[in-house]
């Protein structure tokens, strides 16, 4: 079991590495020029800058049994293809039951953003989500070791 971090706006990448580190376990950041996060405990891989070259990357590198983290839908969907287990950036598991909707989700908002229309941003992050995250994290951890 290995740890992948779609780094891009990612605002638990700190937590995600010293939970890692502390069962043992490789973690890789992914991201892309614009963000270069370096951490101690974690391999990062840098990627030019462009559309979609951090999913990309980290889709190509996942394995089964591995665990992505994003917020990103289309690369959760990625991943679930092969056999990863992911993790939004407040503990929530993506599925096969889910990710259909929040796919549909994201394209009902794109197509309002293009007619001109305004979607709601992200509310500001709480220390209770990184709490939840965390303890996610580990309990998903817990369940492959």
């Amino acid at each position: 079991m290995k740890i992948f971090i779609d780094a891009d706006g990612c605002p638990v990448v700190d937590i995600a590495v010293r939970t890692a580190k502390r069962y043992g376990l490789e973690c890789t950041i992914i991201c892309d020029t614009a963000h270069s996060i370096q951490h101690e405990g974690a391999d990062t891989i840098i990627v030019d800058k462009g559309a979609d070259s951090a999913d990309y990357r980290l889709v190509n590198l996942v394995s089964v049994g591995d665990i992505a983290i994003t917020q990103d839908y289309g690369l959760a969907a990625m991943c679930l293809s092969k056999k990863a287990v992911v993790l939004n950036q407040d503990g929530k598991r993506y599925s096969e039951d889910n990710i259909s909707g929040l796919l549909e989700f994201r394209a009902v908002s794109a197509k309002i953003r293009r007619s001109g229309g305004r979607t709601k941003g992200m509310p500001k992050r709480t220390v209770q989500q990184d709490k939840e995250f965390e303890k996610a994290l580990t309990e998903l951890i817990g369940e492959g070791i």
